[in-house]
């Protein structure tokens, strides 16, 4: 069973900084036996980074208009049963459980707070600025901001499709991005720049090798990425294969219509 002593001696043992802010992505279950659960786990973070980033979203805000612009990767007129169940965004709003508990634990933190973005909102500790630079337009400003801050990726028990700041990535090497629809107690309201399919991801993982730090812990092993390298590598592919991070499947509408896209072009 892993205990606190032995996830805190993990994280120190990447040499990342206790100061340098990080992005976490986490499965507790990747982890096996953790002494405490949850708790143990984010209280491990806590004391191992001064500032923590998670991707909190909430998909289930997302309603599907009847009719809309080309090539955005959705089926209109096909939400007439999934709207009905589709809840309003709010400050309190659980995280989706896609997110895993980890993240839903940050966001219940006294000392957490939440970007306002009512589909791709993010949580943090001590990330105020980083969370304030979001807005309708920018979804991704958390991620932008975080990299000016020199931050890193940290991840435990995934893999690379739940890596968010790829999408970073793909934003600033102009590959296209999408519109959807959320509903907010002001009504529903337009989403525009949210990035696409992320189940291409592990594609990356070799070419990341040579910047990623790794500590084995439990079952799974603990990763760290700085984000500049991260997202330096994935825009050079980007920009020599556009086609990069896509994934295979051919019913995936978003990435056909990135597809779509790059042939046009």
């Amino acid at each position: 069973m892993i205990t606190y002593r032995e996830l805190v001696t993990s994280f120190r043992t990447l040499d990342v900084g206790q100061d340098i802010p990080v992005i976490v992505h986490a499965s507790l279950s990747g982890f096996g036996d953790v002494n405490g659960g949850m708790d143990t786990l984010l209280g491990a973070l806590l004391n191992s980074f001064d500032s923590l980033l998670m991707p909190v979203f909430t998909q289930r805000t997302m309603v599907i208009p009847e009719v809309g612009p080309a090539e955005n990767g959705i089926n209109y007129g096909s939400g007439r049963v999934s709207n009905s169940s589709a809840e309003f965004f709010r400050a309190d709003l659980p995280a989706d459980t896609s997110m895993g508990v980890l993240a839903e634990g940050l966001r219940r933190l006294p000392q957490a707070h939440r970007s306002s973005h009512p589909i791709l909102s993010f949580a943090g500790v001590n990330m105020e600025a980083d969370l304030a630079s979001q807005t309708i337009s920018a979804p991704l400003a958390p991620l932008q901001s975080l990299l000016a801050s020199g931050g890193w990726v940290l991840m435990m028990g995934v893999d690379q499709t739940a890596n968010v700041s790829l999408h970073l990535a793909e934003k600033l090497a102009g590959r296209k991005q999408f519109i959807r629809w959320a509903l907010t107690p002001g009504g529903v309201i337009e989403c525009p720049n949210i990035p696409g399919c992320p189940q291409g991801f592990n594609a990356i993982t070799p070419r990341l090798r040579s910047v990623t730090r790794q500590v084995p812990i439990g079952e799974t092993i603990i990763q760290a990425i700085p984000l500049a390298d991260l997202v330096s590598i994935a825009r050079a592919w980007l920009d020599a294969d556009p086609l990069a991070l896509l994934c295979d499947r051919k019913d995936c509408a978003l990435c056909q219509a990135v597809r779509a896209r790059v042939v046009k072009v």
